[in-house]
């Protein structure tokens, strides 16, 4: 069984409840980003990253796009899925995160999740099963 983190930047709490449920699926340790240290990487086998959508379709700048782009490099390799919520436009952000993945060796282990605004019973069933595609 592999040892997995589930980071996660929320503003609203869409993406939070998103984390929470990957962590269940997972038996994983849950982080928001500002509570996770890059440096631990090495400590896991597995992560679950989540944002939400922000301005024109791109992941929050202020802390989560500095946390990936230092840890993204480190990642390749092991077990990654992503997730997260959006309230308009139609999931660009998370296509380009996930091409972003690509173009630093990330193979992703299981299709990203979204959900418009608070994740229904649906998304929060599929970020369960995400979790358990890092357990």
């Amino acid at each position: 069984m592999s040892k997995a983190a589930v980071i996660y930047w929320s503003a609203t709490g869409n993406t939070q409840a998103m984390a929470e449920a990957v962590a269940r699926g997972a038996g994983a340790d849950l982080f928001s980003v500002s509570e996770f240290d890059a440096s631990s990487i090495d400590s896991y086998d597995a992560f679950a990253l989540g944002c939400p959508a922000m301005g024109a379709e791109e992941l929050e700048e202020g802390e989560f796009q500095p946390f990936f782009d230092t840890a993204a490099p480190q990642l390749a390799g092991k077990k990654v899925v992503l997730f997260g919520s959006y309230g308009w436009g139609d999931g660009q952000w998370m296509r380009t995160w996930e091409e972003n993945c690509a173009a630093y060796g990330i193979t992703l282990a299981a299709e990203s999740v979204i959900a418009n605004n608070y994740p229904d019973d649906d998304a929060i069933a599929a970020c369960e099963a995400l979790g358990a595609a890092i357990a």
